[in-house]
């Protein structure tokens, strides 16, 4: 995570507003703060017009107080060759001790979005939101194969967990070629390449970029995470949705509703719901319920790990 990258955005505004006042409240362990102060003099130096104030601080009571939004993105990162399952057992502990901060210290409306590594086990909120932008922009990549720029492509959908079981699924999805809006199979006509590569290209790119840099996701995740949160905050436009890792409580697709699950979302009044009735053949079918039985073991080897 490049979370230079993060934090300048928010204080220019990409996020919550030209006009919205920021106070950045930079919570780390005890010997990152000397990093937080210089961390503080760099923002300082941006002399961004927006940024009233940065409080670096190593206490939860401090860093959770009264926030408006929380973007949590102190996991432990995957590194190559890690299994999901000890990745799991690092975050579950430091999901746990925020969740609880945020319950006891911030605003009951905040709006959280952690990272999408273990898609939010132990946050279990109509608040939370998990960030599975990242996996969506990278399936824009049919932009690509239509001549396209990326915003010409809508409605996306990522299914599922933040894993290689995702599925990043094109049936709903619309391409705008020479301003007329086509279904994205009728665009890039290669089902062979849809039902592939493009789904594998999608499931496997973190770990293709681990393999390449030795490190996960930076500038690509922190924008994921703005883009994210700019919705939160403004809402999706009108006819359209993206997708989110949300509380699956009363959803229409046959997922089981104990799980935090990537569904398509409208978002109105900073509130998420989940977009209900989609067709879904055959092929989708399938997808859907093997990432959601991955993430079914995925949430009790949490609990395991919780009650331990």
């Amino acid at each position: 995570m490049n979370h230079s990258c993060l934090f300048c955005s928010i204080a220019k505004g990409d996020v919550f507003g030209k006009d919205q006042p920021i106070i950045l409240v930079l919570l780390d362990i005890p010997p990152m703060l000397p990093v937080l102060d210089g961390v503080v003099m760099e923002l300082q130096d941006c002399a961004l017009p927006l940024l009233r104030e940065v409080i670096p601080t190593d206490k939860v009571e401090v860093g959770f107080k009264d926030l408006d939004a929380a973007i949590l993105v102190g996991s432990m990162p995957r590194k190559e060759g890690m299994e999901r399952k000890d990745l799991l057992k690092a975050n579950v502990a430091i999901f746990k001790t925020q969740g609880a901060a945020l319950d006891k210290y911030a605003k009951k409306t905040v709006k959280v979005t952690p990272p999408p590594a273990d898609l939010s086990v132990g946050i279990q909120s109509v608040s939370v939101s998990s960030d599975t932008r990242l996996n969506s922009s990278t399936a824009q990549s049919v932009a690509m194969r239509c001549g396209v720029s990326s915003d010409k492509v809508k409605n996306v959908i990522i299914w599922g967990n933040h894993s290689s079981t995702q599925y990043p699924d094109v049936h709903h999805a619309k391409v705008n070629v020479h301003g007329s809006e086509t279904a994205a199979y009728d665009a890039v006509k290669d089902e062979a390449w849809l039902r592939g590569d493009f789904i594998s290209t999608v499931q496997l790119r973190g770990a293709a970029v681990i393999k390449a840099r030795k490190l996960s996701s930076a500038m690509s995740a922190a924008k994921a995470i703005c883009d994210h949160m700019r919705d939160i905050w403004f809402g999706t436009k009108e006819g359209e949705f993206i997708s989110m890792g949300v509380y699956a409580g009363g959803n229409s697709y046959g997922i089981p509703e104990d799980l935090i699950y990537s569904f398509p979302v409208q978002i109105k009044n900073k509130t998420w719901k989940v977009f209900d009735g989609l067709p879904i053949n055959d092929f989708s079918r399938a997808k859907m319920d093997a990432t959601a039985a991955e993430l079914v073991e995925e949430r009790d080897t949490a609990m395991d790990f919780l009650s331990q």
